[in-house]
Parts: structure tokens; C-alpha cells; sequence
């Protein structure tokens, strides 16, 4: 697989896929943060994507494109969270996203599109959900938002699924990659406090009520069953964090220090 890029999920990309899938390009460069406005940003994302349709179509590849299913593109209170559904995306990042998808649609290059959730693994960027929380947590004060949730997904059933549908080759799609169920920001920030053996000094911003943004994992599980096997539903966070907490403390403290 060519891999464009050189982040959180461009590196285990790399280390997972290899050689396989020859005939596919990852897209996983470009704007990393969903609360990202920084016009000249997503201009420089949207250059690398007509770029890579151009040379993807001109050399018979499928590009693959990383798209959100975050709050930011399923939020609005009419959005069914389903690939298929209306969507009325209420970022800046979300409507850059779905702009880029609507480009790969009308381009008639080989392409599948993946709308993914929040994802958690080892080495990521210090500003997403899991390490900010716990440099905070480690700080001694957390600010939490009341009323909050979060889709967290592992980057390695991130990996397995992108394997399982590039091998059935399923293109000219776009699909959720997600786990289908919002954690409770209440529910993280308490899993992570227990696993570090801290009590960190919490505030508590309230705000409008926010809708439960959820995304469809039907279509994922229709094209890809094996995702049955991955332990979505009660449990799951758990063994994320417990899987995952002593890189995130290791990097946190290295940070506070």
C-alpha cells in the first residue's frame, strides 16, 4: 500500500499493511483536528487530494480517503448518523470533509471513502481526546464538558477494517468506521482517573444540551462481519483504556515534566 503522510495513522499504516494492497493509496495526510478553522490548511489538504484522484485515476489505483463520522458531520439533530442519510455537517471540518467526498464521487477515479470515528492507540497526537485528558488528569485539574460523548475506536480494528473491505474490494463507497457506541465523557474521564491512581480537581462546563451524535456501524458490519469479533458494545472502552493507558501516562508525564 502507498501511504501519503506521516501521522498517528499514516505510522501504523505503514507498520500494518506493508506491501499488501499494492493497488491502493492512503490518504492520511491533511487536517488532523476537527476544530481546525485554518482556511489555508484545508486548502493545502484539498491540493494533495486532487492530486492523488488525478495520478490514482491516471495509474488505475483505488485512493483511499479519511473522512469524519464525528459530531462535526452527524451532529445535526435531523442527521441519521447513516452513510446514505442526509447530512448537515456543523463544522468547519465537516463540511471541508464532505466537500473532499463529494470531489472523489464526481471524479470517476477508483476510491473508498472512510468516515472515522475518534481513534486510540499508541504514539497519538497530543491534542486528541485521550491525551489531553490525561496530561490533564496528571496535572491535577480536568475540564470536563457536561453532557459530552465520544465514539472511541481502536487504531488496530481501524487497520483490520480497512484491510477487510480493501481485500473484497469495496470501492466507490463510503462507509462509517466507528464502534457505534458514545462513551459519556463522565464514563472516560473516570476510566482513565481509576487506571492512573489519581483525583484530579474537575470543572465542569455546561452548556446547551448536545445531541448524542451516533454513527451507523450497519453498513461496516454488512461489508465486513469479521467486526463482530472486535468486542463493541459494553466493555469495550474498558479494555481500550486498560490496553492503552500506560503509553498515554508514559507520554503525559513526559510532557508535564
Amino acid at each position: 500500500m502507498e501511504i501519503i503522510g506521516n501521522g498517528f495513522i499514516a505510522g501504523h499504516a505503514r507498520a500494518y499493511f506493508g506491501a499488501s494492497h499494492p493497488h491502493a493509496t492512503l490518504i492520511a495526510a491533511g487536517v488532523s483536528s476537527v476544530y481546525l478553522t485554518d482556511a489555508p490548511a484545508f486548502e493545502r489538504e484539498a491540493n494533495l487530494v486532487y492530486d492523488v484522484i488525478r495520478r490514482c485515476k491516471a495509474e488505475g489505483r483505488t485512493a483511499v480517503f479519511l473522512s469524519t463520522a464525528a459530531a462535526g458531520m452527524y451532529g445535526a439533530p435531523d442527521s441519521p448518523g447513516t452513510e446514505e442519510g442526509p447530512v448537515f455537517p456543523e463544522t468547519h471540518y465537516g463540511r471541508h470533509k464532505l466537500a473532499l467526498e463529494a470531489v472523489f464521487a464526481a471524479s470517476s477515479v477508483r476510491w473508498l471513502g472512510l468516515r472515522l470515528t475518534h481513534i486510540v492507540g499508541e504514539m497519538q497526537v497530543a491534542h486528541q481526546l485521550l491525551p489531553s485528558l490525561t496530561r490533564q488528569l496528571l496535572s491535577g485539574k480536568v475540564t470536563v464538558y457536561s453532557g459530552a460523548s465520544r465514539d472511541l475506536l481502536d487504531i488496530e480494528h481501524l487497520m483490520r477494517a480497512v484491510d477487510l473491505l480493501l481485500t473484497r474490494d469495496v470501492r466507490d463507497e463510503i462507509v462509517n468506521i466507528a464502534s457505534g457506541q458514545p462513551e459519556d465523557i463522565e464514563l472516560i474521564v473516570n476510566g482513565l482517573e481509576q487506571r492512573l491512581g489519581t483525583q484530579a480537581e474537575r470543572t465542569v462546563v455546561h452548556g446547551k444540551p448536545a445531541k448524542r451524535s451516533i454513527a451507523s456501524i450497519a453498513k461496516l458490519r454488512k461489508l465486513a462481519p469479521e467486526i463482530d469479533d472486535f468486542g463493541f458494545g459494553p466493555g469495550y472502552l474498558a479494555a481500550l483504556l486498560d490496553r492503552y493507558v500506560d503509553d498515554l501516562a508514559a507520554h503525559a508525564r513526559k510532557a508535564l515534566s
